[in-house]
């Protein structure tokens, strides 16, 4: 019986992970309310906990859990309305069969309420910011502390903005539904950063013992098709392009031990051709389109990437040009990084090192770890080991990735710099963020 039960508490924990935010975003759908449904979702895994090791694991887990979690969510309400009566009758509203919603059992054959739900944290009513910030704690159940690392911005800004578009959403009744064709133009820009901004916290973890984290990539991979399915707008095909060729070099990005490998070192035979592929048509369609935006750009960039045998033989003059583009189409300090290292692998580090220098000379990159991991790595090649050294410590300081803090250690053992991590003390003060996700630069001297 205790076997059995530690078996049914794991299964229930894998479908935490996995299933949580899909059973949320159905949850939000039929309750009408954020807090309401958060609550919700932790009394269904609660009682699936309590009563799936004497009953059985259901069929259909995830209806499972949707139903149970109205089913509370209506024994709250009740319970409260002792209290305010506005209560019952929204208890009595939510009892009766959802019209137009489909049975809450047949999850299978519900529409996929994440995209919904995207939408409805894009609203153009909402700040830009809060409505990443927003998609990323409800679809990606993110904490407020690495949304906040993403946005090189504060956990308590961050709690701020996801508390006012709560507010916001609940006072100005803003619709739970993928919007019509009309509005959709205005709202694509946000949506296109949340679903890259998910896919980036898979694709480099902000914190945490895992470099990567595949599901939340692979959700990005997939809202974006699914986005493609609704509007098929050549940025987002960018923005797919873009995903699948960063995710085709996954498997080669780190070692046995978790820890990164730089693009220079990966085994070019391990990447997924097949995404590849798949990544270049979608590339050539957008290009195709004559409208050709930022996340279409990072795609060609990291294409050349792609095609080329090694570091030596990629197109360095043609990534450089690119990044000329894009700098100019969405400008950031972030790219302008990326740009510099770039321009290191073209015309050597010192041209790249004070472009770096000046960068960070701005302010804007002043907390930026991988600012300082990208002019440790150009002041090893120009044989300046003692500012290597530094540069690496202050990036050290800046990490709360654990695999990328064993690598940056590393590389300071082998310049004769041993540090503890215990006393390593991560810098207090962050800079305010892009709207924009962080592209790492593919070719760079921290990048992976």
């Amino acid at each position: 019986m205790a076997d059995m039960s530690a078996r049914v508490h794991a299964l229930v924990e894998r479908i935490y992970r996995d299933e949580s935010r899909r059973v949320l975003a159905t949850l939000i759908r039929y309750l009408g309310d954020f807090d309401l449904a958060e609550e919700a979702l932790h009394d269904a895994f609660m009682a699936a906990v309590d009563q799936w090791p004497r009953e059985g694991v259901p069929d259909k887990p995830r209806a499972w859990l949707v139903s149970a979690g109205r089913f509370k969510a209506i024994d709250r309400l009740r319970r409260r309305a002792r209290f305010d009566a506005s209560q019952g009758a929204l208890a009595e509203r939510l009892d009766e069969a959802p019209r137009g919603m489909g049975d809450p059992a047949d999850i299978e054959a519900v529409e996929d309420d994440r995209l919904r739900l995207i939408f409805t944290c894009c609203h153009p009513a909402l700040p830009a910011s809060a409505q990443v910030a927003l998609t990323l704690r409800e679809i990606c159940g993110l904490t407020t502390e690495q949304i906040a690392h993403a946005f090189l911005t504060r956990p308590t800004t961050v709690a701020q903005r996801i508390v006012r578009a709560k507010a916001k959403i609940r006072d100005a009744g803003i619709p739970y539904q993928v919007p019509e064709a009309t509005e959709l133009s205005e709202r694509l820009e946000s949506v296109l950063s949340v679903i890259y901004l998910v896919f980036n916290e898979g694709y480099v973890a902000s914190v945490g013992e895992r470099m990567t984290r595949g599901e939340l990539a692979e959700e990005g991979i997939r809202l974006g098709r699914l986005l493609l399915d609704l509007l098929p707008d050549p940025e987002v095909m960018g923005l797919l392009a873009l995903m699948l060729l960063h995710e085709a070099r996954r498997v080669s990005r780190t070692d046995v031990a978790g820890e990164p490998i730089l693009l220079r070192d990966q085994d070019r035979g391990l990447w997924n051709r097949t995404m590849i592929a798949e990544g270049r048509t979608l590339l050539g369609r957008a290009f195709a389109s004559g409208e050709v935006g930022a996340y279409t750009l990072q795609a060609a960039i990291v294409a050349l990437h792609a095609e080329a045998a090694s570091v030596e033989q990629t197109d360095w003059s043609r990534i450089t040009g690119l990044y000329d583009v894009l700098v100019q189409a969405s400008p950031s300090p972030i790219i302008e990084l990326n740009r510099a290292v770039a321009v290191a692998m073209r015309d050597g580090p010192e041209a790249g090192l004070a472009l770096v220098d000046a960068l960070l000379a701005r302010g804007e990159l002043v907390d930026y770890r991988l600012a300082y991991a990208a002019r440790a790595d150009l002041c090893c090649r120009l044989g300046d080991n003692e500012r290597a050294r530094v540069a690496y410590r202050q990036a050290l300081s800046l990490s709360e990735q654990l695999p990328e803090r064993a690598f940056l250690e590393r590389r300071l053992a082998e310049l004769g710099d041993i540090v503890a991590s215990e006393n390593i003390v991560a810098s207090e003060n962050i800079v305010a963020s892009e709207t924009t996700p962080p592209h790492r630069e593919e070719g760079g001297a921290a990048s992976s």
